[in-house]
């Protein structure tokens, strides 16, 4: 038997923001980042909308990009001091990811961080709040998921957290929020998305609801990407949409190494954090080549590539087109092909190398590898980590 969960509700489309006036509670907070929700007026209209609702508001601003422990601990404080019975999470993944697991120690202060990082080892939620989550760029999906991504900044390790009960009840998905992301953050989501379709796909847990979904975002990234990184607002709502459906089918489907190697090494180096969706773009070429030496992995690659129309004669050629269209969408898009270049090269070498035993090691135990095609130790992590540093070819 398998299981597959979405939000109750997904308001979708120009306007859809105004879906917040039909929420039925006495108080909300609204959990949102950095400021630009505010800066372009967004956050203002959540409010208003919420008020127009008959609720009492409550902000809780500034979460970091790459959301820490201790943030999450004092959103889950305030929470409990206002006590509200709906959180909204507005902005990109890391305000909502973040929410997400303030929501569990809101309604459970005695639980711990470490229960929380067993895959699926989450309390019933839903005692005492319900979320709504509204995503302002085309990446994690997060609005749609039954993931968290939360750092733990003592130790440098991203940790995904995975249970069914965070997947939010509402989920509201409007165009306009994305139409103010720069072109960098345009193009490192867009391959986030385009990423978790293509894992989801050859994902061992993969199945009939998730393929279709799966296809259909990989199609409309292909299609629409680069279009949005110029600009096109057409283009930015339809990828808007590409990664929400993304995010459908990984949060059922799930992930796999890709992941796993982005969140070990996204916080790991003094010299600067590896962008998450940059992260996978360069990785995810390399884990391609590394799983297609499984039969099953390779097929369905091959799949993907026919249904992209890319040249798939034999297993092997599909293989080759799908790895060269993602290169390609990189270089549309200006993204480096290995971490050796990233931001002009500042992942040290020698601290890349010290730090990979380790490092490899905690991408096999990420909660991500379960799922991959093609099983992995931590020796071929090492290697496969090591062709992604250097841009070198994966034949083993």
């Amino acid at each position: 038997m398998s299981r597959f969960t979405l939000p109750r509700d997904l308001y979708h489309g120009k306007g859809a923001l105004e879906a917040l006036k039909t929420l039925k509670g006495k108080k909300a907070i609204v959990v949102t980042g950095g400021g630009s929700m505010k800066k372009f007026g967004f956050l203002d209209k959540t409010v208003a909308y919420l008020k127009e609702a008959g609720m009492e508001v409550s902000l809780y601003e500034g979460v970091e990009p790459d959301p820490s422990v201790e943030t999450v601990m004092k959103g889950a404080e305030a929470m409990r001091k206002f006590n509200p019975d709906w959180i909204v999470a507005i902005g990109g993944g890391s305000p909502i990811d973040a929410a997400k697991a303030m929501w569990t120690f809101y309604e459970y202060p005695e639980t711990t961080f470490e229960t929380l990082t067993i895959p699926f080892n989450f309390p019933s939620l839903r005692t005492k709040a319900k979320f709504c989550a509204i995503p302002s760029t085309s990446g994690t999906a997060t609005e749609v998921t039954a993931f968290s991504v939360i750092t733990d900044y003592q130790t440098g390790i991203k940790y995904p957290l995975a249970d069914f009960n965070i997947t939010p009840d509402v989920a509201i998905v409007d165009p306009a929020l994305a139409e103010t992301m720069p072109p960098k953050l345009t193009a490192h989501t867009g391959m986030d998305a385009i990423t978790h379709a293509i894992e989801a796909y050859v994902s061992t847990l993969h199945c009939d609801y998730t393929d279709a979904l799966a296809l259909h975002a990989i199609k409309m990234v292909s299609q629409y990407l680069i279009e949005s990184y110029k600009g096109d607002k057409e283009a930015r709502a339809r990828m808007h949409n590409a990664q929400c459906l993304a995010g459908m089918a990984f949060s059922n489907a799930l992930l796999g190494i890709v992941h796993s190697m982005a969140h070990k090494t996204g916080a790991a180096y003094t010299g600067g954090h590896i962008v998450h969706g940059c992260a996978n773009a360069m990785y995810l070429p390399k884990v391609i080549q590394y799983n297609a030496k499984e039969k099953a992995a390779a097929e369905r690659y091959t799949e993907i590539a026919r249904f992209l129309g890319l040249p798939a004669g034999t297993v092997d050629e599909g293989v080759a087109s799908l790895i060269a269209h993602i290169q390609g969408l990189n270089k549309a898009l200006n993204i480096p092909r290995g971490i050796k270049e990233y931001e002009g090269g500042i992942i040290n070498e020698k601290e890349f190398l010290d730090k990979l035993p380790r490092i490899a090691e905690l991408a096999v135990g990420d909660a991500c590898t379960g799922s991959n095609p093609r099983s992995v130790t931590p020796a071929q992590m090492e290697k496969l980590l090591h062709a992604c540093f250097y841009d070198t070819e994966v034949d083993f």
